[in-house]
């Protein structure tokens, strides 16, 4: 029987720490256009100087890029998706794998590596995946808010708000196929460092092995 642990991603629990990368300090998440930029914008000895502290906050979001990437491409693999969700499903995940590929660019040797995941089930029908990227997007914009303010070089910070509103359009989008309101309220609030560690805590996506292990390598843009 599929495992369907949806209940587990509600707006009012909290993506935790599973690995090393989720302990760090710090989250904003990552959108690939706008950090791309910046990426090929900086020469290396600009990108060696950021400050440790965004550097901190730049791998914490990567290992929720990671995780989001890995979702889409593993929904992709799977080929139980039909219709808008595998359409959905094909362009958030080239975007977000573009994320994963800015992130690594710019931390070079100091990016945290990628764990393992399993996502029990919920990439394979179109009724979880939706759930499950509802969840996902959501989490990402509002992590993004409770952690900016972290951020001290203006170049970072100047991409991570070009990058956020990649997010919010992916959140809307992923809310529109689940039958939700893409923007129900007026202003959108942060969510605590803790709450998102609880959420990730609480999936089991992270795991010390891999479910998947087809070969084929569905692509990223930007």
């Amino acid at each position: 029987m599929t495992i369907e642990p949806l209940d587990l991603l509600d707006v009012d629990g909290a993506l935790a720490e599973a690995c090393d990368g989720l302990t760090r300090a710090g989250f904003i998440v990552a959108a690939g256009a706008g950090f791309a930029a910046l990426v090929a914008a900086q020469p290396a000895h600009a990108r060696n100087g950021i400050p440790k502290s965004d550097l901190d906050v730049l791998n914490y979001a990567l290992v929720l890029e990671y995780l989001q990437a890995a979702f889409y491409t593993e929904a992709e693999r799977a080929k139980g998706l039909s219709g808008r969700p595998k359409q959905a499903a094909e362009v958030v995940g080239a975007v977000e794998r573009a994320h994963v590929k800015a992130f690594r660019d710019i931390l070079g040797k100091k990016a945290v590596g990628k764990p393992h995941f399993d996502f029990r089930g919920v990439t394979e029908r179109n009724e979880p995946f939706l759930k499950t990227a509802v969840a996902f997007e959501d989490l990402a914009v509002e992590a993004y808010k409770g952690q900016a303010r972290r951020i001290r070089a203006d170049a970072v910070l100047q991409s991570a708000l070009g990058i956020h509103t990649v997010e919010a359009r992916h959140a809307a989008w992923m809310r529109y196929l689940n039958g939700n309101t893409p923007a129900a309220a007026a202003f959108d609030l942060p969510r605590s460092r803790k709450s998102i560690n609880a959420i990730v805590a609480s999936t089991g996506f992270i795991s010390d092995k891999p479910r998947m292990s087809s070969r084929d390598r569905p692509r990223f843009t930007g």
